[in-house]
Order: structure tokens, then sequence, then C-alpha cells
């Protein structure tokens, strides 16, 4: 990658029929890890500090999902769990990927669930972070986030409820994820995703009970204990129903957990993924 490359840019391949944008590091089993549904969200903004560690291990794949980042925006595209689902197994399918691991933010948590419960084969271990994905009641914040009209008031809205350490939002923050969300055709297609009245779309988002309790893969599921964005309450529920599973909370963490507490976060992913099947 050259200087002047910009960095969520990467390679590129067709998946159910979107030229669909990725990161790419590292070689081995691949690791696939799903982004979460923020304004101006691109799999380098979620995953810019965990996509090297895993490499190190792993093929690491970070695809821009459907209607987000610099994949392509279908004109006529139903933005919903079928078809978002459906681009991620086509993705797999484009890099002949059979089986991965897959690492899932919030709403990327969503898809990762109903990933592994529709082609269980396709997934082995799975790590759910601050994972929409089971019923809950539509938060604030939430709220905000997927209501959001661009400005850079609105983006500071937005910022503020993510991270616990205010420390980490700054004007330059700000101004660079709304600068991102007024590139051409980005909110276009994003205000198409959840319009209100939005407690409907947790609903859509959301795998049945039965089908994530009859999951077998081993899944590790983790939050941050002051996620004004997707309640605490998901991935106890979620422990409690995936028998394979385990949970770590983190204090003083808000919904960013792979940024407020990302050496810990990584080394957690990492050792989750290399230990020894149980």
């Amino acid at each position: 990658m050259n200087a002047f490359q910009d960095p969520e840019i990467g390679k590129s391949v067709v998946a159910a029929g979107l030229q669909t944008n990725y990161l790419e590091e590292g070689e081995g089993f691949p690791a696939i890890l799903l982004h979460g549904s923020g304004p101006g969200v691109t799999s380098y903004a979620n995953w810019r500090f965990t996509l090297p560690v895993l490499a190190g291990k792993f093929r690491a794949i970070a695809p821009d999902a459907a209607g987000f980042g610099y994949t392509e925006r279908g004109a006529d595209a139903d933005y919903t769990l079928d078809f978002w689902v459906g681009h991620i197994v086509g993705f797999m399918d484009a890099l002949s990927i059979e089986k991965a691991h897959f690492v899932g933010n919030s709403f990327g948590g969503a898809l990762t669930l109903a990933i592994a419960a529709r082609y269980p084969e396709r997934v082995d271990r799975l790590v759910l972070m601050g994972a929409a994905g089971v019923r809950f009641e539509l938060t604030d914040a939430l709220d905000v986030v997927w209501g959001y009209e661009p400005s850079v008031d609105n983006m500071r809205r937005i910022m503020d409820r993510f991270a616990y350490n205010q420390a980490l939002i700054n004007e330059d923050l700000i101004e660079a994820r709304y600068r991102a969300s007024i590139r051409p055709g980005y909110h276009e297609s994003y205000s198409r995703m959840f319009p209100a009245p939005r407690q409907r779309h947790v609903e859509r988002l959301a795998t049945p009970d039965e089908a994530v309790r009859a999951l077998p893969h081993r899944a590790l599921i983790v939050h941050g204990r002051d996620d004004q964005v997707i309640p605490l309450s998901n991935s106890l529920h979620m422990h409690d129903l995936i028998e394979r599973s385990e949970l770590h909370v983190f204090g003083q963490c808000g919904h960013w957990t792979q940024i407020e507490k990302k050496d810990r976060f990584n080394r957690l992913v990492l050792d989750f993924l290399l230990a020894e099947p149980a």
C-alpha cells in the first residue's frame, strides 16, 4: 500500500452481484470480521486495531457489508437480514472460503449469529462483541445512531454515546466520521436501512432464541458494561442460550470495546480462536 492510498480501500471482489470492498492480511485459516452499523462506518474504522493482530495467526478478512463503506450500493437493494446474510455468504463463495471464524461487532454480531444459525457448516468459532441479534428494547442511543441526519453536531451526539472514555472523542474524529457519512451515496443508502419506527429493525435483525440455543459452535461473547447502544443484557441472554459460550464483560467500557480496550480485547479473541478444541 502506498502512502497516498486510502487505508479504508482494500481489495475488491463481486459477491452476490455487488462489487465488494474488503481488507485482507495474513495467511492461514480465515477469520472474517463484520463491522457495526454506524453512519459512515467501514471495516477499517471498526477493525483497524484488530485486523493486524489476527493477521499474525490467521487470514484476517474484513469486508464492507452491503450498503456500507466502499462496497457497491445497489439502487434497488432491500436492506434486510436475508439480504445482508446472502451478501456475506456470497462473499465467502467468491473467495472460495468454505468455513471461517467470525468476529461480529454490534450489527455485525447480528449477521454472525444469523449466518451461524442458517449456515452452521460455514462457521467455526464466533466472537460476538456488543452484538445485536436477539430481541431487546431499542435504546435511545441506537435510535440516535440509526436516525442520524448528516451534521457535525449530530455526529458528535453519536460519538459521545459510543465511548465510555470521552477522551477518545475529539473534534478530528467527529469531523472525520462526519465527512465519511456524507460521501456520495452514503447517506442515501443509510437512510433506507433503519427508518422510523425503529424497534421493528431490532426485531428484524434478531435470530429466534430457539435457533441461537441450537448453535453447536464455540462462542466468545464480549460486552462493555457501560454500553449505551446495545444493552449488556443482550450478551447475558446470548451466554444463557449458547451452550458452548464464554462471556467477558469490561467495566468502564462503552460500545467500542475493540477500541477502548483494544489490547485486552485482541488478546482475548486471539487466545479464544487459538485454544485447543474442548
